[in-house]
């Protein structure tokens, strides 16, 4: 007979499950690192740190995930090619497997939790794993509810993660897949150990929720000085986790937000962040994390002491770091803080022709919300040679299943009535394309973002972009002036001008899709090519 282990806050019949092995119920992260360590699952660290590998997919698989098309929100959901549809009897078929599969496991592990800060706003969640190490995982990512919260915690949405169950099916693109069924409050996911897909689903769910309510869900990480918040929207590897990380600005969260009628309130109870080439010196708060019992550390090489090194991506460039947020000091404690007066864009513009910060009219910052821009750069995929263009609307178009429109909408409303300024602010290349230029120094992306911040750019000088209209000083405090126009910072003026129009025209193109939709002075916002 199975025994139940921790805290139970309900019984596994209720989700369906009838486990023939051992359940863990709302373990700590210590105590599942443990288990995750005798179960072979992951080694410890040098300094204590859990070390796992994601196998085959070290990063999300947007072409196995799905949304069950039913009456109850199908006219909300903008179906196409990110949000692909599929039917209730192949959710019934699948879940029927991974039902049977879990129930099959030798142990399984189990978390209560909720996503949101905001007690009116919370959602209660459980997220069911096969493996030790996913539900430390769930636990590090997800907010933990007291003793009392447990006690009467009812689960809105379920997540059943079983990452070793491949399936073939003639209704699946692989043997992979991420099902999310709004009117059955269910996600099933098999045949993916990558840990970000069990965060991102819930996630997902949250964007389609709040947005009635009038919250604007947000792919952003936010920080405050408790009388000025700002919040930073970019793609993976542009920087949201870094530069939130401020010793001058407590962090309210580093990924996903609401901002609803009282402020910003962070989705979650932890940090997923990118570790690629972390350094203490750079940022020394979450390197920090990273020498704890409680991280756990995906797809990290470790040296011949244990120790990880962050430059070493044999396994993949997307390393991965997951913590609790209370492994960084300075934050708020309740993750939550006012309505934003500046709202960042990042961008990490490898073709190196935006300038490195840039103030946003209105119809600017509607645009380039929906454009979500940022460049893959030459080597890191087989066949790129060259910068390549990577436009996801609303800086995390996989995740939202509306209409892009819908939630520009929602952003412009309520940068208009807090008066926030938005600000673009590329943290990529300068003085040249990848493998020519330099990407920007991150202590002059962090002295420009500071004085954007701090109102020290107010009453300086600007002068506007030829091709995309931005305002772009010509002095900040502790920053070169020569790198603030960055066709200056090119050897040849021609070279800079053919890639800047090439950029504009990139805009141009794939913003066609949502022309429709928007006002004129949105698409009036868009980039015009000078030659």
């Amino acid at each position: 007979m199975a025994k139940a282990y921790g805290t139970p806050s309900g019984d596994l019949t209720d989700s369906g499950l009838c486990p023939s092995g051992d359940v863990h119920w709302n373990l700590p992260a210590d105590s599942l690192i443990d288990l995750a360590v005798s179960r072979e699952e992951g080694v410890l660290s040098a300094h204590g740190a859990l070390v796992t590998e994601t196998g085959e997919r070290t990063g999300r698989s947007p072409n196995d995930k799905f949304i069950v098309d039913e009456p109850s929100t199908s006219s909300d959901v903008n179906w196409g090619d990110v949000n692909i549809s599929t039917d209730a009897d192949t959710f019934a078929r699948l879940k029927t497997k991974v039902i049977a599969y879990l129930d099959s496991c030798d142990s399984l592990f189990v978390q209560d939790l909720f996503c949101g800060a905001e007690p009116s706003e919370a959602l209660p969640i459980r997220v069911i794993n096969q493996t030790a190490w996913h539900n430390a995982f769930a636990r590090n990512m997800f907010i933990r509810p007291s003793t009392e919260q447990l006690s009467t915690h009812k689960p809105e949405f379920t997540v059943y993660h079983a990452p070793h169950l491949e399936v073939e099916d003639e209704k699946l693109n692989s043997q992979c897949f991420v099902i999310v069924n709004y009117a059955a409050g269910e996600v099933i996911i098999g045949g993916t150990r990558y840990a970000g897909e069990v965060k991102k689903s819930i996630f997902s769910i949250m964007n389609l929720i709040l947005p009635k309510k009038g919250i604007l869900p947000m792919h952003c990480s936010a920080n405050t000085t408790g009388e000025n918040t700002a919040i930073f929207f970019g793609l993976s590897g542009t920087g949201k986790t870094t530069l939130s990380a401020d010793p001058k600005r407590a962090l309210i969260g580093d990924d996903e937000h609401g901002w609803g009628a009282t402020g910003v309130f962070n989705f979650e109870g932890g940090c997923y962040a990118k570790l690629i080439d972390l350094s203490e010196e750079d940022e020394p708060e979450i390197f920090s994390t990273t020498r704890r019992k409680g991280t756990v550390l995906e797809n990290i090489v470790l040296d011949d002491a244990g120790v990880p090194d962050f430059t070493d991506t044999s396994k993949t460039q997307n390393t991965r770091g997951s913590y609790p947020i209370e492994f960084i000091d300075n934050r708020t404690r309740d993750s939550k803080g006012g309505h934003p007066q500046n709202v960042i864009f990042l961008t990490c513009d490898a073709f190196g022709v935006l300038p490195p910060i840039s103030r946003l009219t209105p119809s600017q910052a509607a645009y380039h919300f929906i454009s979500g821009y940022t460049a893959k750069v030459a080597g890191t995929e087989i066949g790129i040679t060259e910068p390549v263009a990577t436009f996801s609307a609303c800086f995390g178009e996989p995740f939202m299943p509306m209409h892009p429109g819908v939630y520009a909408d929602l952003l412009s409303d309520k940068m208009a009535e807090h008066g926030a300024t938005a600000w673009l602010i590329n943290t990529g290349w300068s003085g040249g394309s990848y493998g020519v230029g330099n990407r920007m120094k991150i202590k002059y992306t962090r002295a420009m973002l500071n004085a954007a911040l701090d109102g020290d750019l107010d009453d300086v000088a600007y002068a506007t972009d030829a091709r995309f209209g931005f305002e772009v000083p010509t002095s900040c405090p502790n920053v070169p002036t020569e790198i603030l126009q960055p066709r200056g910072t090119w050897d040849d003026s021609a070279a800079f001008d053919l890639t800047a129009d090439k950029l504009a025209s990139m805009f141009l193109n794939n913003f066609n899709r949502y022309a429709a939709g928007v006002s004129d002075d949105v698409n009036a916002a868009a980039p015009k090519p000078v030659s």
